[in-house]
């Protein structure tokens, strides 16, 4: 790239990065050094608009390929990027028409593509003027949702719920805070929202560096349906837990902090050393495993463990937009074979009367519902324990007919949704 690294420039590329080299956003800005000569606030920019095309990108491209009278030639895939990042910009992130136009045609040109400049010139100057009444006409939701989906969603929680499910991800999700103590304290100097269920959230942006309380291990960003599971053991003083893919270690401090001595496993090195990372700033004391849960083990069987399994991710696309870009139906396919033999590990690691925690954020009922189902049809010697909304503050409706915990995006409404999350409790026969 001959460019300075602007926030307009470093989005492009990621954005080519998910899309066609199908990497995982988060991934991508990390490995991006374009990304880190930005100051922060364009580093926040650069985010904010990628995170926005991918957001929108059914309605984005709706718009563009109804002003192409031929759709643009495959060697012309960056041209179409840098209109899907003007359209963003102009339609849905306010940017001044002059500004929008003008850095996008500059962007072509800057790139190679000079013959295509007049092209984008006037397709963002077409939508600058008949945007928002197309933007009107559009069904948001349906446009914005892979056909595979929404119609998984719809067959599972029906139409009307998967259109709201839909819709809750067209906006950016708050900030969640999980405190160690003194709620009442955090929420005046953090400017929050303390939550029925516990969690202080207030709105998203700024550095969390710099908030009040970060540097002292007083919090840790976590969102309020994540925090659930690691609820549901009762007293954990003296246990001893296993917490399986325990990274990035959100549920791992909620356990330390019950007073369990906790084993955090995961595979990655990677994840685990952000693990370690985030507990040394909590101050917080675990023995972390570099291992495969699929073959690990504990010196002994234990009293508790929690598995928070590798999954689709579906119920995170608040905060993750680029995940209908990047999974499958094929991938939660292979997603429940994982899960089903790490039950099945995690069982193995269970003392008799023990307790497992199994949890997903996806919406997906193979990675559900039907993992837990099946296990238990199967023979496995676990007795589901049922979830009581009184034990986590929670809605009763969230709570299944079979007494599992199911949150939605389009829960909590009122205090902007929550992940979606799906969690059961097992106990395992003697």
């Amino acid at each position: 790239m001959s460019e300075a690294p602007t926030a307009r420039n470093v989005a492009l590329d990621l954005i080519a990065a998910v899309l066609r080299r199908k990497r995982p956003l988060d991934d991508a800005i990390e490995d991006s050094s374009l990304m880190r000569q930005l100051p922060g606030r364009d580093r926040a920019f650069a985010r904010l608009l990628v995170a926005t095309v991918l957001r929108r990108l059914g309605q984005i491209d709706a718009m563009i390929a109804d002003c192409l009278n031929t759709p643009l030639a495959p060697r012309a895939a960056l041209v179409h990027d840098i209109l899907r990042l003007g359209v963003a910009q102009l339609l849905f992130l306010r940017t001044p028409p002059h500004a929008a136009v003008a850095t996008s045609v500059d962007i072509a040109q800057g790139r190679g593509f000079v013959s295509h400049k007049g092209l984008v010139n006037a397709v963002l100057r077409r939508l600058s003027i008949e945007g928002a009444e197309r933007i009107d006409e559009q069904d948001a939701p349906r446009l914005n949702t892979p056909d595979w989906l929404w119609r998984s969603w719809s067959k599972t929680y029906g139409e009307a719920t998967a259109r709201a499910i839909a819709g809750a991800h067209l906006k950016e999700a708050p900030l969640d805070i999980t405190l160690r103590e003194d709620a009442e304290t955090w929420r005046t100097r953090l400017e929050g929202v303390l939550l029925p269920t516990g969690t202080l959230r207030r709105a998203a942006g700024g550095a969390l560096a710099t908030l009040p309380g970060y540097t002292q291990g007083a919090w840790w960003v976590q969102d309020a349906a994540a925090a659930l599971p690691a609820r549901l053991f009762g007293d954990l003083a003296g246990r001893e837990v296993v917490d399986l893919c325990a990274a990035p270690g959100g549920k791992t401090a909620q356990l330390a902090i019950a007073g369990a001595q906790v084993t955090a496993v995961d595979r990655s090195s990677r994840r685990l050393e952000r693990l370690v990372a985030n507990l040394e700033r909590l101050d917080l004391r675990v023995e972390a495993v570099e291992a495969d849960a699929l073959t690990w083990r504990p010196r002994h069987p234990v009293e508790a463990v929690l598995l928070d399994a590798p999954c689709s991710t579906t119920g995170a696309i608040r905060r993750h937009p680029d995940v209908p870009h990047l999974k499958s139906r094929e991938d939660v396919a292979r997603l429940s074979l994982v899960q089903e033999n790490l039950l099945r590990a995690a069982i193995e690691m269970l003392a008799p009367g023990g307790t497992l925690v199994y949890c997903t954020c996806s919406l997906e009922p193979e990675e559900g519902l039907e993992r837990i189902e099946a296990l238990l049809y199967g023979g496995a010697p676990l007795t589901r324990r049922e979830i009581g909304p009184d034990e986590i503050t929670a809605d009763p409706k969230w709570i299944t007919p079979k007494g599992d915990l199911r949150t939605l995006p389009c829960y909590f409404g009122e205090y902007d949704g929550i992940d979606g999350f799906y969690c059961a409790r097992l106990v395992r026969r003697g």
